[in-house]
């Protein structure tokens, strides 16, 4: 019987329920079919009208169990695609995307200290100080950190001098940069010191620097970047133009007995 029920081209709907140790017995085609694909487990699989049930091992055939497993599935696809610096990432984590939303993030982040982090896929370095990056953002909200990836912004990494990884730059407010250092796991102690020192409570005076003048310069002028930035004026109002001491007008007279005073003193030295 279990033979014939193989090559037959019944299907079982998944929604009839299993038979009872006290029916095995049964010749009913039904109880006997019900027995077959629950021996069959995941590997089940009934042909009719061009259609295939599959019974998987625990899982529920039923669309809302179906769609359950897929999201499952879906995750755990999503959680290995991860990079390892996509990992651990907090909410004040920030991947930089391109010259201008460096520039923008820097402004719009105001007295808050900003962290931005150059790193490489390629750098062990970089990889093995990714989650103490990651705890350290965990530690301190407030603080945000900027990810900018070498492989993907050479050309803007070049115009703001990046030459070693991993590299970090502090960024606070008025005073823009305020330190710029490398480090690795085995010197860690330098960022947590000048996480300290730089993530104190304060105000600036004045609006937010970001940049420095030069290196927004370079980065205008870097061709593979679209980034454009317009230099500081000179000042023109009344107020900011320095005052120029006007200079004495001698009268004809003064410059006369200025000039005989001037041939006396000559023909004196014997010149």
């Amino acid at each position: 019987m279990a033979e014939l029920l193989t090559r037959s081209n019944l299907v079982v709907p998944s929604s009839r329920p299993a038979l009872s140790p006290s029916r095995r017995g049964s010749s009913s085609p039904t109880g006997v079919s019900s027995l077959r694909v629950r021996n069959l487990g995941s590997s089940a699989s009934s042909d009719m009208n061009g259609r295939k049930l599959v019974v998987g091992g625990g899982l529920s055939t039923s669309p809302r169990g179906f769609a359950q497993a897929s999201g499952a599935q879906m995750s755990l696809v999503l959680g290995k695609a991860l990079k390892w610096w996509q990992k651990g990432l907090q909410q004040n984590m920030k991947e930089v995307e391109s010259a201008q939303d460096l520039v923008d993030s820097l402004l719009a982040a105001g007295d808050k200290l900003v962290i931005v982090d150059f790193l490489s896929p390629g750098c062990g370095g970089c990889k093995a100080l990714h989650p103490k990056i990651c705890q350290f953002a965990e530690q301190n909200p407030d603080v945000l950190f900027l990810q900018v990836n070498y492989e993907e912004h050479k050309s803007m990494c070049y115009s703001l001098n990046v030459h070693v990884l991993p590299f970090f730059r502090f960024y606070r407010g008025a005073q823009g940069r305020v330190c710029s250092f490398s480090c690795t796991n085995a010197t860690i102690k330098k960022f947590r010191d000048a996480l300290a020192k730089h993530n104190t409570d304060r105000c600036s005076l004045g609006p937010v620097k970001g940049l420095e003048e030069s290196e927004l310069l370079a980065l205008a002028g870097n061709r593979d970047l679209s980034f454009t930035y317009t230099p500081k004026t000179a000042p023109t109002s009344p107020e900011e133009v320095p005052a120029i001491a006007p200079r004495p007008v001698l009268l004809p007279s003064i410059q006369r007995s200025t000039q005989e005073s001037e041939e006396k003193t000559l023909v004196a030295a014997g010149r």
